[in-house]
C-alpha cells in the first residue's frame, strides 16, 4: 500500500513551514506512531533546531562533488528503517549530481511507493506553473522547481500562512536570517509588495486544489445539487445576435463578486445537424474569453436540461438567459427554454435577459432541395411518363390479376418514384396511380366510380402508403444532405484549427487558406481608415477603407465592389471575390473571418510588444544599473573621499609610510571607479548601437601578454600558452585587450587558491579561438545564457563583488568586432569562455 503524502505549503521562507512539520512530527511521536527525522534544515533558526531534540534522526548519506562534501537524504537509509512517518523537508530540493534521483521529490516517491507515510514542505515560488510569475515578481529566478501535479497528488495540503508585516518582523528580530543579511534581505526579496503576491498566488494555488477536492467529493458521493462555495456565472448562448448582450450582462453580475468565474455555453442538437451561426458563435466565444470568461459547447436534445446538466457539474451559483425570441403564437404550444429552465433550476438562481431581438421571432434560413436537380428531373419523369407506361404494360393482364397486384406494382413505382426523386414527385405518382388505378382496373372500370367497399379501401391505403413513404425518404435524403454537410463543414473548421495550432495563424496565411476554401478569386481583410466618417455611402468608397492583408487576384478596395462580404467588427469587415456564396458557406466563411481577426489582433499586439520591448529593456537596464551602481559606486568613492581627507587633516601627523597607504588607497578606489565609468559607457555606446571598432590585423603572441600585464598582482595566477605560428585576427586592439582583461579577472576571481587560469589559442579556418579555463564551480548550464545580461551574476543580488558588467559587455564587444563568445564546461570541473575571432590573413610567416 502506497504512503501518504502531507505537504505544508509557504508563501515564502521563514513563514514556519518547516516549523509545522516538526511540530506535528512531534505530537505523532507523542501518540505513539513511529516517526523519523528523513532530512530537515533548520538555517540556524534556535527554535526550530529545538523540536528535533528526542526524535530520531536518519543519517544523512554523504557525496563529494568537484572536492567539496555534500550531505544528502539518505533514501535507502530511510526505507530500510520503514518508519510509519518521516519527515522530509525541502520538496523542490535538487540533489547532488552523483544521487540516486535528481531531485528530491523523485526520493519522496520512492519512499511513498515503499508504504511509508511523509510530511515534506515547499514554498510557492518552487512550483513549476507560476515559476515565471514569481521571477517577474521578484526578480530572482527560481532554479529549482517542482511539478506541480507531484504537489496535486499529495493527499492534504496545508498552508502556512503569515501577514507580510508579520514576516518582516520576524526578520527583524533575527527568528528568520542571520542578523547581517536582515537588511539585504528585506530591501530586496521581502519587500512587503512582493510577499503580498506571493500570498495571493499561494492563496490561489491552494483555492484551486481545494476546489479540485470539493468537485472530487462532490462527484464521489453523488451530490448533483449546487454549493455555493464561489460565485460561478454561466451564460447560454444560442448564436444568435443577442449574445453579446448576454455575455456582457453575465459578465458585469460575475464582476460584482471578487474572484467569481464566468462560463459561456452552447448547446447543440445531439444529432448534429443543425445548430448556431457558427461565425457568430466565434464573435461571442472571443468576447467571453476577452472577458476573462471560459467558452464550452454540450450536445443535448433537451436544452434546458442539458444547460442545468452543465451548471450543476460546474457547482455554478447563477445562469443568465435571453427572452425567448419565439413569437407569442409559438411559446402558446410551448413554454420555452427560459421558462422550463427556471423551473427545473432548483437552488440556481437563473436571470432572464431581455434584449432587443425578444419576441421578434427566429428568421429561419432559407430552405434547401434535399436532392439535386438530375434526381428531383429524373422523378418527375418517372412520376408522369412511369406511370401511364406501368398502365400500359398491366393493360393486357388485367383479366389475371386481382386489384390487390395491380396496387403493388404501382407502389412499387411510387416507392422508385420516391427514391428518385423525393416526396413532391413521388406523391404526385401516388395521386395520379390512383386514378388510373380507379379509371383501368377498378370496376366498374372506365369510371371513377367504386363499386366494392373493400376495392376503395384499398385504394386509400395505397395512397396513404405511398405518401407515408415519399416522406419518409424525402426526409432520409434531407437528412443525408445536411450530415454531409456538417461533415464537411466540421472538416473544414477542423482544418482551420489545425492550421491555427500548427503556428500558421498569420493574416496572408489565413487568407490564402480561405480563398483555396471556397474556390474564390480573391479574398481581402479591409479596415475603416481611422479618419474616415461614417456615411450612408461608405461601402462603396475605396477612400474610406485600407487594405490590411488580401490574397489571389485584384483585391476588392471596398466591401462594395465585393460579392461576398463578412462584417467582423465596426471596423473590419472580409471581403471576398469569385462569385456569393450559399448560406452555409457563408456561415463557415464567418468563422474563417473571425479567425482571419483575432490573427490580425494578435499579430498588432506582438508588434506592439515588440516596439515596447527596447523601451522595457531600456527601463529595466536603468533600474538595474540604479540598483546595482549604487554600491559600486559608493564604495571607491567613499574609500578616496576618506583617504584624501586624512591626508588633509591638520589633526593627525602622519608618517611617510601611512601617507604612502593612504595615497595608494586613493589611487586605487579612483582606478576603480575609473574602470566602472569605462564599462558603464561602453555598455551605453554597445546598446545605442554607437561604439567605434578599428578593425585591424593583430598578432595575438602581443596582445595576450599586454593583457595579462594589466591583471597587476593576477597576473601570477595567468598561464598562457599562445603559439606564434597562429594567423593575424581581424580585431580592435583596444577592446580585445579589455575582452581578455575581463575574462582573466573574472576567472581568477572564481578559480580555488593557488590553481591557475590557462589561456590557449588555436587555429580552425577562417578563424581563431582564444580559451580562458580556469577550474572553478563552474555555471549550469541552464544559465549558460543568463550569465552575459547585464547586472547578473547567477542570479546573485549581491554587489559586494561588482556591478556584474563585466561579461556582458566582454560579448558585446566580441561580437562588435565580428566575433562570439561562448561559455563551456571544463572537463573535470569550471568553465571555459571561448572566444571567437576572425582571421585577418590565411596565414602568418613565422617572425
Amino acid at each position: 500500500m502506497r504512503g501518504r503524502l502531507r505537504v505544508y505549503l509557504g508563501a515564502a521562507p521563514g513563514v514556519g513551514k518547516t516549523y509545522a512539520m516538526l511540530g506535528e512530527g512531534r505530537r505523532a511521536h507523542e501518540r505513539g506512531r513511529d516517526v523519523v527525522v528523513g532530512f530537515v534544515e533548520t538555517h540556524g533558526r534556535a527554535r526550530t533546531a529545538a523540536l528535533l531534540e528526542g526524535m530520531e534522526i536518519v543519517p544523512r548519506r554523504t557525496l563529494v562533488h568537484r572536492g567539496a562534501t555534500f550531505t544528502e537524504l539518505d533514501t535507502d537509509a530511510v526505507i530500510a528503517r520503514r518508519p510509519r512517518v518521516a519527515l522530509i523537508d525541502e520538496l523542490a530540493h535538487t540533489n547532488v549530481p552523483g544521487s540516486k534521483n535528481a531531485k528530491r521529490w523523485q526520493d519522496i516517491d520512492d519512499i511513498l511507493d515503499a508504504g511509508i507515510d511523509v510530511i515534506s514542505t515547499v514554498n510557492i515560488q518552487h512550483l513549476e506553473s507560476v515559476n515565471d510569475v514569481v521571477q517577474e515578481i521578484t526578480g530572482v529566478p527560481q532554479r529549482e522547481t517542482v511539478p506541480d501535479e507531484v504537489v496535486r497528488r499529495a493527499d492534504q495540503i496545508e498552508l502556512v500562512d503569515m501577514s507580510p508585516e508579520a514576516l518582516r518582523r520576524r526578520m527583524a528580530h533575527g527568528n528568520v536570517y542571520a542578523p547581517e543579511k536582515v537588511n539585504a534581505a528585506l530591501s530586496n526579496y521581502f519587500r512587503v509588495g512582493n510577499l503580498t503576491a506571493l500570498r495571493e498566488l499561494a492563496l490561489l494555488w491552494v483555492a484551486g486544489k481545494v476546489d479540485d477536492q470539493l468537485d472530487r467529493y462532490r462527484a464521489d458521493h453523488g451530490i448533483a445539487t449546487t454549493w455555493e462555495t464561489r460565485e460561478r456565472v454561466v451564460v447560454a448562448l444560442t448564436g444568435g445576435p443577442e449574445g453579446d448582450t448576454l455575455v456582457r450582462r453575465a459578465a458585469r453580475i460575475a464582476a460584482r463578486t471578487k474572484g467569481a468565474d464566468l462560463l459561456a455555453v452552447h448547446v447543440t442538437s445531439a444529432d448534429g445537424l443543425a445548430g448556431a451561426d457558427p461565425g457568430s458563435l466565434a464573435r461571442q466565444r472571443t468576447l467571453v474569453e476577452d472577458m476573462g470568461g471560459t467558452y464550452h459547447q454540450v450536445v443535448g436534445d433537451d436544452v434546458p436540461r442539458a444547460l442545468l446538466d452543465f451548471a450543476r457539474g460546474v457547482n455554478a451559483t447563477q445562469l443568465v438567459l435571453g427572452a425567448s425570441r419565439r413569437g407569442r403564437f409559438a411559446q402558446i404550444f410551448s413554454r420555452g427554454v427560459g421558462v422550463e429552465t427556471t423551473a427545473r433550476s432548483g437552488s440556481i438562481d437563473v436571470h432572464m435577459i431581455t434584449h432587443e431581438e425578444a419576441k421578434k421571432g427566429r428568421r429561419p434560413g432559407r430552405s434547401r432541395a434535399a436532392l439535386t436537380r438530375a434526381r428531383r428531373t429524373t422523378g418527375w419523369v418517372l412520376a408522369v411518363a412511369g406511370m401511364p407506361l406501368l398502365t400500359a404494360a398491366l393493360w393486357p393482364f388485367r383479366d389475371l390479376l386481382s386489384l390487390p397486384s395491380e396496387i403493388l406494382f404501382f407502389l412499387c413505382l411510387t416507392v422508385g418514384v420516391a427514391l428518385a426523386g423525393g416526396m413532391w414527385p413521388a406523391i404526385t405518382a401516388a395521386v395520379g396511380g390512383s386514378l388510373l388505378l380507379n379509371w383501368f382496373f377498378t370496376p366498374p372500370v372506365g369510371e371513377f366510380t367504386i363499386a366494392a367497399p373493400e376495392n376503395l379501401f384499398a385504394l386509400v391505403v395505397f395512397l396513404l402508403v405511398a405518401a407515408a413513404v415519399s416522406t419518409i425518404v424525402d426526409i432520409a435524403a434531407r437528412r443525408t444532405r445536411q450530415a454531409a454537410r456538417a461533415s464537411a463543414d466540421a472538416e473544414l473548421l477542423s482544418t482551420l484549427a489545425g492550421h491555427v495550432l500548427r503556428g500558421e495563424a498569420a493574416v496572408p496565411s489565413l487568407l490564402e487558406r480561405t480563398r483555396e476554401t471556397f474556390g474564390l478569386s480573391s479574398v481581402t481583410l479591409l479596415e475603416r481608415r481611422p479618419d474616415a466618417a461614417h456615411t450612408p455611402d461608405d461601402q462603396s468608397d475605396p477612400d474610406v477603407w485600407r487594405i490590411v492583408a488580401t490574397s489571389g487576384g485584384a483585391p476588392s478596395t471596398c466591401p462594395g465592389q465585393s460579392d461576398t462580404d463578412v462584417v467582423i467588427g465596426e471596423d473590419l469587415v472580409l471581403a471576398a471575390k469569385g462569385g456569393p456564396l450559399e448560406a452555409s458557406d457563408r456561415a463557415v466563411l464567418e468563422a474563417f473571418a473571425a479567425e482571419a481577426a483575432v490573427a490580425l489582433r494578435q499579430e498588432r499586439l506582438q508588434e506592439a510588444a515588440e516596439h515596447a520591448r527596447p523601451l522595457a529593456e531600456a527601463d529595466r537596464m536603468r533600474t538595474a544599473l540604479l540598483a546595482a551602481v549604487s554600491h559600486d559606486l559608493r564604495t571607491p568613492l567613499a574609500s578616496a573621499k576618506a583617504a584624501v581627507e586624512s591626508l588633509g587633516s591638520t589633526e593627525i601627523a602622519w608618517s611617510e609610510r601611512d601617507r604612502s597607504e593612504l595615497l595608494a588607497t586613493a589611487e586605487e578606489s579612483l582606478d576603480k571607479l575609473d574602470r566602472l565609468v569605462a564599462n558603464l559607457l561602453d555598455m551605453s555606446r554597445l546598446q545605442a548601437g554607437v561604439l567605434g571598432v578599428s578593425a585591424q590585423p593583430l598578432a595575438l603572441e602581443e596582445i595576450v601578454p599586454r593583457a595579462i600585464d594589466d591583471l597587476g598582482p593576477l597576473q601570477e595566477r595567468i598561464d598562457g600558452d599562445v603559439s606564434v605560428e597562429l594567423p593575424d585576427v581581424l580585431a580592435d586592439p583596444a577592446l580585445l585587450e579589455r575582452v581578455l582583461v575581463n575574462l582573466m579577472s573574472n576567472a581568477v576571481r572564481y578559480s580555488p587558491p593557488g590553481r591557475t587560469v590557462l589561456i590557449t589559442a588555436s587555429g580552425h579556418g577562417d578563424h581563431v579561438e582564444i580559451r580562458v579555463i580556469d577550474r572553478g564551480p563552474g555555471i549550469p548550464p541552464e544559465a549558460h545564457d543568463r550569465v552575459f545580461q547585464p547586472f547578473q551574476r547567477l542570479g546573485d543580488r549581491d554587489n559586494h563583488s561588482g556591478v556584474g558588467l563585466g561579461l556582458a559587455l566582454s560579448r558585446g564587444l566580441a561580437e562588435a568586432m565580428g566575433g562570439t563568445l561562448v561559455p563551456e564546461e571544463t572537463p573535470g570541473g569550471g568553465l571555459t569562455m571561448i572566444l571567437t575571432l576572425p582571421v585577418a590573413t590565411p596565414r602568418r610567416t613565422t617572425r
